[in-house]
């Protein structure tokens, strides 16, 4: 389907997970494409604290809690949809199984009782490759789903643009740019906020988009973090500034944390997180081919106009912010000169 396509007719929508900056942007184009969106958060404040425009109907309760969603969220009235950009934030264990498959457990039954026929669920494109916890929870989502007899639309994206400018300051400020091994040993195909969440939208109006998993990344050629590095310093008028981390140094965090984490739990969490960001830094956000075990940006599907070096650009020059929260991939905060693990 076309992006230009006329406007479907009006759906009923309830969304989790609208507050994140993906979740915003699938607001936006939900309600550009005349659809009724109810957004239930987290209490939070007021709907400019939320960031979620005013078409959207807000409300507040647990999204772990089956009784708060379906007194809270859905409130015995009738829905078309459910559509989810719900996410743990961190990806440590009890988080992942909480969120990435309990609450959208308790949603998917929820929906059900409400008369919901369709799910549009954002999932992540690394479930292919299942080493973590939160993989594996999303993955439980996705199978959980896929037998629950409602049409359903299952969309792995391949890597964020916030999730990548997790170095524009430091570089700004003179220092480098920090990769693993060589800067090449992954790659991505970045899509941008609001294409994948026109694309999200897409999903509840093309026949084509239904019953499929549906990997998506945004346009142009696969980037390494090398060729991100070279790009930034490009924009910036400057030579390439490039430090080299080995993985092995991510080993050696991990073995710590591990052995620290048998006799203090709060260390185990830091472990996991550390797996996360050495898997971010080893396996390429692509589509895996099984037959071959690797990675191919062919077979990577593409959307959207928007690329990343336009949102660099933009950043260079103060049109754009970014808030990394605690979705900033891991390679590109892990190992600073400061030597300070970060999150995904």
């Amino acid at each position: 389907m076309s992006e230009t396509a006329p406007l479907p007719a009006p759906r009923r929508i309830l969304m989790l997970g609208a507050t994140g900056t993906i979740g915003q942007a699938t607001a936006r184009a939900l309600l550009a494409r005349g659809h009724e969106v109810v957004c239930f958060l987290r209490p939070c404040g007021t709907r400019r604290q939320a960031r979620l425009p005013d078409g959207a109907v807000l409300r507040y309760g647990d999204v772990t809690d089956p009784q708060s969603l379906t007194r809270d969220g859905f409130c015995g009235e009738r829905f078309d949809a459910l559509v989810s950009c719900l996410a743990s934030r961190t990806g440590v264990p009890r988080d992942a199984w909480a969120i990435d498959h309990a609450a959208h457990s308790h949603a998917l039954a929820a929906a059900r009782a409400a008369g919901v026929t369709q799910v549009v669920l954002l999932s992540a494109i690394c479930v292919q490759r299942p080493l973590l916890a939160f993989q594996q929870a999303k993955l439980a989502s996705e199978e959980e789903l896929m037998r629950s007899g409602l049409a359903w639309s299952i969309v792995r994206p391949t890597a964020f643009f916030k999730s990548l400018s997790g170095q524009v300051k430091r570089v700004q400020e003179g220092r480098p740019f920090l990769v693993f091994g060589d800067g090449t040993l992954t790659a991505c195909k970045p899509i941008s906020d609001d294409d994948l969440g026109r694309y999200m939208a897409l999903c509840l109006e093309d026949p084509a988009l239904r019953n499929r998993i549906l990997p998506i990344g945004g346009p142009g050629p696969a980037l390494t973090p090398r060729a991100q590095a070279e790009m930034l310093f490009r924009l910036m008028g400057r030579p390439p500034k490039i430090r080299q981390v080995p993985v092995a140094l991510l080993d050696a965090i991990i073995a710590v944390l591990s052995l620290g984490g048998r006799l203090l739990p709060s260390l185990r969490d830091k472990a996991e997180l550390a797996r996360i960001g050495r898997y971010y830094a080893t396996e390429s956000m692509l589509v895996l081919d099984p037959a071959t075990g690797r990675y191919d940006a062919e077979a990577t599907p593409s959307f959207g106009t928007e690329t990343l070096e336009d949102f660099y650009r933009q950043l260079l020059a103060g049109e754009a912010t970014v808030d990394l929260g605690e979705h900033a991939v891991f390679r590109e905060r892990a190992v600073t000169a400061e030597g300070s693990p970060g999150n995904r």
